[in-house]
């Protein structure tokens, strides 16, 4: 995911977040099998769909941080 992408979703509201999440890891569960039968010939796009999802659950999770902090002050 690039800089701008990563911008963008921390512009995003938690439920888009998990819905780009929720189609993050069909992809990663269909790469996964496309790689164990040997039809997917890019073996870095798990590793990176892995980070994609590590990335977007680091947001959601920094959201939901932050509006616990407003919530308490």
């Amino acid at each position: 995911m690039k800089r701008k992408d990563l911008v963008d979703l921390k512009t995003k509201e938690v439920k888009d977040l998990n819905k780009i999440l929720g189609d993050k890891k069909a992809e990663l569960e269909k790469v996964m099998v496309n790689v164990s039968v040997g039809k997917e010939k890019n073996l870095k796009k798990a590793k990176n769909l892995r980070r994609d999802i590590s990335q977007i659950l680091t947001i959601v999770r920094e959201k939901e941080i932050r509006k616990k902090e407003v919530k308490n002050a």
